[in-house]
């Protein structure tokens, strides 16, 4: 009787270790030898919470406050300092939703919004002020999918979040299928850093949900730095190459984090040999609380031609602002 309760309960390993994130800045750094006192970590984490998988932790490297993945996650009073021209909403979301929970801004495309949280809270998230409790749920999804049914100009539809890999595999296959059933449809992407935090999430049954219906997969990650890549990652990575899914990555140019040509380039090279090509650079979106990473546009156009004189062109991503109200990314280089 108790082992079967024991079976019942078992969760997935990407599961039990997405509960077991740090969610105390404080905790992190004693763990990681980084000296901090409260005053420098919470006023900033009891505006945006603080959530970091420890696969990802145990990536930084110990005793470093500089550490480029420890500076993505970490809580900063530069947070909670008033920056002229920062919004809450600084890439136009919310103008751009048909429904609560779906933003259709380019001809051809659209997002649904399929969950309200991350396994990793980054510090620059472009969403961070995003009022998820109005967009999130089965009403709202359902409210999507019809919105999608209904406007045969969508060929690819893209399910983002939050993240929606926060979905068990099995709502997220019913979900897929009832996508693929629309006719117009031809294309599922998916905008993920679960997997980048915790290298697990690529289960079977995720890959079986992402290949087994008409719909062409795209799998688009955000990396920012070669320290993220490590052999777990790889070997995920690699899962999702064997089952026929073109991957790509897009990055956010950050001061303190990526800010030089010679990182970036490693980047593209880590990528890919790990099946995955690099596909955009974006500059920082001017959200509320995130002005500490911004790169100037100019530094951004020289490292941009920097990079271009050290990788091969398939491996030279693209650098881009996104603007709101514009028809497609804006180039900046």
């Amino acid at each position: 009787m108790i082992a079967r309760s024991v079976r019942q309960v078992q969760q997935p390993d990407w599961i039990s270790e997405l509960r077991a994130a740090y969610s105390d800045p404080l905790r992190l750094l004693q763990d990681l030898h980084v000296p901090a006192t409260d005053a420098d970590l919470l006023p900033a984490a009891s505006r945006f919470p603080f959530r970091v998988p420890r696969p990802f932790v145990s990536r930084m490297r110990p005793a470093d406050p500089n550490d480029p993945l420890l500076l993505q996650v970490l809580p900063r009073t530069p947070e909670v300092v008033r920056t002229p021209g920062a919004s809450i909403d600084p890439v136009g979301d919310l103008e751009s939703r048909v429904s609560p929970a779906l933003i259709h801004k380019y001809r051809g495309r659209a997002l649904i919004i399929m969950s309200g949280g991350c396994a990793i809270n980054c510090r620059y998230c472009f969403r961070r002020h995003f009022p998820y409790s109005d967009a999130v749920g089965t009403a709202q999804i359902e409210h999507a999918i019809e919105a999608v049914r209904s406007d045969h100009s969508i060929t690819e539809i893209i399910l983002s979040g939050g993240d929606p890999l926060l979905l068990k595999d099995d709502h997220l296959g019913e979900i897929i299928t009832r996508l693929a059933a629309i006719p117009h449809l031809t294309r599922l992407r998916i905008h993920t850093r679960l997997p980048v935090t915790i290298p697990s999430r690529i289960t079977v049954p995720l890959l079986h949900a992402l290949t087994e219906t008409k719909l062409k997969p795209v799998m688009v990650f955000h990396i920012n730095h070669p320290n993220e890549i490590d052999a777990e990652l790889d070997a995920a990575l690699g899962r999702c190459h064997s089952a026929g899914i073109p991957l790509l990555n897009q990055s956010v140019l950050l001061h303190g984090v990526n800010d030089d040509a010679a990182t970036l380039a490693e980047l593209s090279e880590s990528l890919f040999a790990a099946s995955v090509l690099p596909y955009y650079v974006h500059l920082l979106d001017a959200v509320v609380g995130a002005a500490h990473f911004d790169v100037a546009e100019s530094r951004a156009i020289s490292i941009a031609a920097e990079l271009r004189r050290r990788v091969p062109g398939y491996l030279m991503p693209r650098f881009v602002r996104e603007i709101a109200g514009e028809n497609a990314k804006t180039p900046i280089a």
